[in-house]
């Protein structure tokens, strides 16, 4: 006959299995869904564009942020983590992030939300090169299962401007 130690690692090893089972597939039926989220940034003023003490551009913005992410949530969502950056290019780098605003959403219920509200992180370039400057904002989103991996995706918003005089 098996010992009591023997069943128990039988019993204990089985219901892993099972967990480790549920797991894959709760992570591999997020595969399926394919959401639809919407987004707008609008620029409602630059509050001030400046040049620092040290030689650096900088710009205060009041944002409206709206967006749908709803769609992002299944059952297996914990949470979004969800940004604004600023992208723009310089001749020193192709590509030049600035968050600007962030968030958690922790639930479906909070995942329509409409902000209003100026740049939470200092939105600064390493030189004098914001003047008349062609900039993008992005909202990045970044889904936080319960179990499983990552998504990561965003929406592109063009056509933004910096005026060409410091105020």
């Amino acid at each position: 006959m098996h010992s009591f130690g023997h069943r128990a690692n039988a019993v204990a090893t089985f219901a892993v299995t099972i967990l480790a089972a549920m797991c894959f597939a709760a992570s591999f039926s997020d595969n399926f869904n394919s959401p639809s989220p919407t987004a707008s940034v609008k620029i409602l003023n630059i509050n001030w564009f400046q040049k620092e003490s040290n030689g650096n551009d900088e710009v205060s913005m009041t944002l409206n942020i709206s967006a749908d992410l709803s769609s992002l949530f299944t059952w297996n969502t914990k949470q979004v983590f969800v940004f604004v950056a600023a992208e723009y290019e310089t001749p020193q780098n192709a590509l030049n992030q600035v968050s600007l605003w962030d968030g958690i959403i922790p639930s479906k219920e909070h995942a329509k939300f409409l902000i209003h509200t100026t740049n939470k992180y200092r939105f600064i370039d390493q030189g004098s090169n914001f003047k008349g400057k062609d900039f993008n904002l992005t909202m990045h989103w970044h889904i936080m299962p319960k179990t499983g991996k990552m998504f990561a995706d965003k929406i592109v918003m063009t056509g933004y401007r910096l005026p060409e005089q410091y105020r």
